[in-house]
């Protein structure tokens, strides 16, 4: 392990000595694609006893959906937690209070969303130290993450967990790389593109497939992407995820520097000690989480409108619906009838292709 933090380190010293500009974007490709496969083998080393390295704490996974709370020790995470959740995570004023993953439940809009307060991770953190590859490996597994900052700390925080979180693969508020890569038996590598690149070319990219022995493959491009969006493609592994950047301890801070912070993309004040726009945060979480709420209606009776089956917004045709429920509904299923803003009349018999939105009634209609 100590060669790779090794080599790690010697990349990382080039890298920033190298200036950045055409004549060097094929040097820094090749780095970067170095970095990223080194990066990979302390996620996870090879073992002859087959223990899996990178893993996160041992939680299960509950509810509608799993948010994570990443920060630096101290900066006010369980105390967010016990406020939002009612569950008690130790609170004190000393650094690491909190040494193992605490999971607790928000009840919202129907949704049980699972929140994990899990320990501060300190700089280094991608790199194996603490237990910085336990959390970030737990913090992959959540659907949204929620950086919490101490507002009379340095803003600079903020880059310093971005960074660490991206070397072990998570892009925060990050669409995938609009391109297409296919290997293929023979042929060489084949580079097309929609746009002109500015940052890659076909020798770097020749060099960034070459150091993952990649010599024949279809790369096009539909946007300008830089040779750290190809990196990502080829890895595979990589996970985009919506994150709020929760700035905490605001009640001890001027209106001005209030004002400063308000400039930040993704962020929301709060004070966790005092309950300041908690309410807000809840509603920020909903929004970045994209859910949807679908109502059970059984046949001759009233909509349930106590207990809502919750789906994301990107997967929620009547079938996502029925496997919710239980995963035998699509096999006995005929249609369904669709009261709400997806129907075009009041109901509509559809069938398990349709897409539903927030607050529709679905009553399902089975085979004999």
């Amino acid at each position: 392990m100590a060669t790779v933090m090794q080599k790690i380190k010697d990349i990382e010293d080039e890298m920033a000595k190298t200036q950045k500009n055409k004549a060097t974007a094929h040097h820094l490709g090749l780095l970067k694609a170095k970095l990223a496969k080194l990066r990979r083998e302390i996620l996870a080393p090879p073992s002859a006893k087959g223990g899996g390295a990178g893993e996160g704490f041992d939680v299960t996974k509950s509810g509608d959906s799993r948010v994570g709370l990443v920060g630096f020790p101290s900066v006010g995470k369980s105390t967010l937690l016990n406020k939002l959740t009612g569950t008690f995570s130790e609170v004190a004023s000393y650094e690491f209070t909190t040494l193992t993953c605490v999971p607790g439940v928000i009840k919202y809009q129907g949704a049980k969303i699972q929140l994990l307060d899990l320990p501060g991770i300190i700089e280094g953190a991608k790199d194996g130290k603490g237990r910085g590859r336990q959390v970030i490996s737990t913090a992959r597994t959540c659907n949204c993450i929620l950086i919490v900052l101490d507002a009379i700390k340095p803003i600079t925080h903020k880059r310093l967990i971005e960074k660490e979180l991206e070397g072990f693969g998570i892009r925060l508020n990050a669409q995938p790389p609009n391109m297409g890569f296919k290997r293929k038996d023979k042929g060489g590598i084949s580079f097309t593109s929609t746009v002109t690149p500015t940052h890659l070319d076909l020798e770097t990219v020749k060099a960034i497939c070459g150091e993952y022995k990649i010599h024949n493959a279809d790369i096009s491009l539909r946007f300008d992407a830089t040779a750290d969006d190809l990196i990502d493609v080829i890895e595979g592994n990589r996970i985009y995820m919506p994150c709020i950047y929760v700035v905490n301890k605001v009640d001890q801070i001027t209106i001005e520097e209030l004002h400063v912070l308000d400039r930040l993309p993704h962020y929301c004040p709060v004070s966790a000690h005092l309950e300041w726009n908690l309410d807000g945060l809840l509603e920020k979480i909903w929004e970045y989480l994209d859910l949807i709420r679908v109502y059970t209606k059984p046949r001759a009776m009233s909509p349930d409108y106590e207990d809502p089956v919750i789906l994301p917004a990107k997967k929620c045709t009547v079938e996502d619906f029925c496997e919710r429920i239980h995963k035998d509904m699509v096999k006995q299923f005929k249609y369904a009838l669709v009261w709400g803003s997806s129907a075009k009349h009041k109901p509509q018999r559809v069938g398990r292709e349709h897409l539903l939105e927030d607050e529709d009634v679905v009553q399902i209609i089975k085979k004999v």
